[in-house]
């Protein structure tokens, strides 16, 4: 049985918010190891693109669809943050 294109489109941006979360988590995991103003600036990149992606997917499953990539997002966020605001200590 053919799938109609909203299901289709819908797979694709879980699949999408996924790779990007793996991403993410990847990027930010590199910045902490590595705290350079690059390997920052590549993971702030990968979370405007990660929240885009799980934006979209929201869009196609509605708020209980993206719960878990809602909360993986965060934590790579709140890790994020506190780099950055570990960075601007050192600094001073």
């Amino acid at each position: 049985m053919k799938q109609p294109d909203s299901s289709l489109q819908a797979n694709d941006n879980v699949t999408q918010a996924k790779n990007a979360l793996g991403k993410l988590h990847f990027s930010v995991s590199q910045a902490l190891s590595h705290p350079t103003e690059q390997t920052l600036a590549q993971a702030e990149n990968r979370l405007a693109h990660t929240e885009q992606a799980v934006e979209q997917a929201r869009a196609s499953l509605g708020p209980q669809g993206v719960e878990l990539a809602e909360e993986l997002l965060a934590e790579d966020k709140s890790r994020l943050a506190a780099l950055k605001t570990q960075g601007k200590r050192s600094e001073r």
